[in-house]
This record gives C-alpha cells, structure tokens and sequence, in this order.
C-alpha cells in the first residue's frame, strides 16, 4: 500500500499518470504544481469534517472554533458532553448526534494507520454521519492513501466531464470504475482534478 508523505510522492504520481494518460499531462501543464493537502490524523480531525457537512465553511470553522474554546476536541470529553453543551457550541441535533457516535464509537486511530483503504472506510462509515466522501478524504489526506479517490465528489465529476470531455457529468458509479484506471495513484489524480476544476471554473465560469 501506497503511502503519499511528501511532494515527492505526489511528484511521482503525477510523472506516472501523465505518462499514461494525455489528458493528465494537459491539465499538469495549466495547474502547476499540485498541493501536498495532508492533514492531522485522529478523532478532533473527523469531528471537524462532521461539523463541516452541509455548512458554509464560515459556518463550519465557528463551529469548531467554539468546541475548540470548550476543550470539547477530544472524544472523551465530547462522550461526556451534554445535549445543552454541543448545542451551545452551535450543533444541530443530528450533529449532536453524529458527535456522540464518533465519540463512543470506539475507533483506534493508530490501528487504521495499518489497514487498508477498504477497511479504513468500512470502519469508519461504521459511525453515524460519516459517508463515503467522508472516509474515503480521510484515508486520502490524514493518512495518505495514494489508491483512493472520492467518487462522490461533485468538483472531481465535473471536472472530469470537461477534462475528457464527456456529453454528461460522471454518477459516483461510473466516476468510481474511471478512477480504476489511475489505479495505485488514485489519490494524484484526484489532486490534478480539483486542481484542473479551478483552473476550469475560471475559464469557463463554472459555479
């Protein structure tokens, strides 16, 4: 298994899919180089992405902000925290919800170092309000999977219509049997389509 640690890797990934597919060595000539994007690892970090959901991101950094001001970032303290609590930090009933399921769910952070990207999202879509795109921008970023993409991701579909000029923005499904192809840096290739959805929002004034 694959693991991205550093611009190196990425570097890497990005050599080998541009050799083997065109269209990826004519977006790497418009991105420039593409960003690293890891992130912290463990339960505070799944709790952010949670609290993110279906919010602005303005929205989302007040949020966890305030748990932040409230030492509610670890899972023991959101375990013991009260409804009136979470709801004073601005959570919705789902969102208290979803956090007392990650905090009591038992997860060990250090052993998903080890899994691999299919048990890491089955463990962790295991838990109330984490989904695939969830999971799957976990086992990519915290952990730096390099054979994951996130299917479900609108930006990744959208601009995987224009890269390869598709009639249709790819489903999840068809998306996902794609990806396949980019298979074991999944990861990058995802990287150089956000990065071309930029550059193709700009041009074209996508929104």
């Amino acid at each position: 298994m694959r693991i991205i640690k550093g611009d190196r890797c990425v570097a890497e990934g990005a050599a080998w899919l541009a050799e083997r597919e065109p269209r990826f060595a004519q977006a790497l000539t418009q991105v420039g180089k593409l960003p690293l994007r890891l992130k912290p690892e463990g339960f505070s970090e799944l709790l952010s992405a949670i609290m993110g959901q279906q919010v602005s991101i303005a929205s989302a950094a007040a949020i966890n902000g305030r748990l932040r001001d409230a030492g509610l970032i670890d899972a023991r303290a959101v375990a013991a925290a009260s409804e009136d609590e979470l709801r004073a930090c601005g959570l919705s009933r789902q969102k208290i919800r979803y956090a007392h399921a990650l905090a009591t769910s038992g997860i060990d952070f250090n052993a998903l170092r080890d899994k691999s990207t299919s048990d890491v999202i089955q463990t962790l879509t295991a838990v109330p309000g984490i989904g695939s795109w969830t999971a799957e921008i976990y086992a990519m970023f915290s952990l730096g999977h390099a054979d994951v993409f996130a299917s479900g991701d609108l930006a990744l579909q959208e601009a995987a219509r224009i890269l390869f000029e598709l009639p249709d923005r790819p489903k999840e499904k068809e998306m996902r049997q794609m990806a396949l192809d980019w298979s074991p840096w999944q990861s990058v290739a995802a990287r150089i389509l956000w990065a071309y959805y930029r550059v193709a929002k700009d041009r074209e004034g996508i929104t």
